[in-house]
């Protein structure tokens, strides 16, 4: 069965031009030019991925990726920004609201079908990974079946992006990664290719998710110009 994929854009000759060229690369394609029909598409169809604008008028696509992160039936579904939006800070939003990938406009067709597979790849790499169902260090819980992570005192749903981090951090506990290796480890950045932003962004999101005091994370912790890890010494003092 192809993939799904729904692509939002109020520009209907990019939208246009957008589903041609993913028909013709196999794929399954959905069209919509408002957000919210997004939302409501996204509920009855779940596709395997959606590629979206942010500039768009009434629910812009920053609203729609926060609802969706915020709905258990559509936190999973990956989402592509696509976008006029260039800035760094622009960029550093729009993965504060949850996006999985950042392509701007003008864009290369191709480039898109792209990173179209390559988070395709990554998310179906995560459902099918042979783990356990649930992941323990320390006080911390991570749920590989429900992208739940749980301390003593909260249970969040992670994003497919920040549960692909805290996979891999609890799985090698007590070590230390730089933001590099981990844009190269976690989501298969070529060498010098990612913005480590992006990792501290996400690292952001997640202590706002689970640490009890942001200030001094217990969980997810960072060790000056070293990197991150997640400690297996993590119980309350």
């Amino acid at each position: 069965m192809a993939d799904k994929i729904l692509v939002v854009d109020d520009d209907m000759a990019v939208a246009e031009a957008i589903e041609r060229t993913l028909k013709r690369a196999g794929f399954d394609v959905l069209v919509t030019y408002r957000g919210a029909d997004a939302i409501e598409i996204a509920r009855r169809q779940h596709p395997d991925v959606v590629v979206l604008d942010i500039l768009m008028p009434g629910m812009t696509g920053i609203d729609v990726c926060q609802h969706m992160r915020a709905s258990m039936e559509l936190a999973d579904i990956p989402i592509l920004f696509l976008t006029a939006k260039a800035e760094i800070s622009d960029k550093i939003e729009g993965y504060e609201a949850g996006a999985d990938d950042y392509l701007t406009k003008p864009f290369d067709l191709r480039e898109l079908e792209l990173r179209i597979r390559a988070v395709l790849r990554r998310s179906q790499r995560t459902a099918f990974l042979s783990s356990p169902d649930e992941i323990k260090v320390g006080e911390l819980v991570l749920n590989t079946r429900t992208f739940e992570i749980s301390t003593p005192l909260v249970t969040q749903l992670l994003t497919p992006v920040e549960f692909e981090l805290m996979q891999f951090l609890m799985t090698n506990p007590d070590r230390v990664f730089s933001a590099d290796e981990l844009l190269q480890k976690v989501w298969g950045y070529p060498p010098g290719t990612g913005m480590p932003d992006l990792v501290r962004v996400h690292v952001k999101n997640i202590r706002d998710k689970i640490e009890p005091d942001t200030s001094a994370p217990r969980y997810l912790r960072n060790i000056l110009r070293r990197g991150y890890l997640v400690s297996s010494d993590n119980s309350a003092p």
